[in-house]
């Protein structure tokens, strides 16, 4: 996704709303059937053109979606017992804190530097991902 991104700002193009609706579908339903796919959601938003602060609250508002929607699926389907559903209110709330800690030095980044630090969050994700999946028996 790094590369395609970078491919994308070479030629000065940029997704549509229109692209972000189809992108957001797909990774829905991708999510519908694996454990997560928050790597999936941040080259999206950043195709689209987003930066910084804008960025970071699509991003939380699209997880807050995202994760009560499948928790009232969880519960309804009896999966969400009140343990897990403490302990993902205490990883989510962890999550939101470091959010607003974050906010303050990523506003005052420049959107290139902004750009670069996500391209090496996504590719930390990438390697990590991959590192994990050859680790699995």
């Amino acid at each position: 996704m790094v590369p395609a991104r970078h491919w994308l700002a070479r030629h000065d193009l940029k997704f549509s709303l229109w692209h972000l609706a189809v992108g957001g579908a797909v990774i829905g339903y991708i999510t519908g059937i694996v454990v997560s796919t928050g790597p999936l959601s941040v080259p999206l938003f950043l195709f689209y053109g987003l930066t910084k602060g804008a960025f970071l609250a699509t991003e939380a508002a699209s997880s807050l979606g995202l994760y009560l929607s499948k928790s009232v699926i969880f519960q309804r389907f009896g999966a969400l017992t009140p343990d897990v559903a403490l302990q993902g209110l205490i990883a989510g709330s962890s999550l939101m804190f470091g959010a607003f800690i974050a906010k303050r030095f990523v506003l005052r980044l420049d959107p290139n530097v902004f750009r670069l630090v996500m391209d090496g969050i996504m590719l930390a994700a990438g390697i990590t991902m991959l590192w994990n999946a050859t680790q699995s028996p």
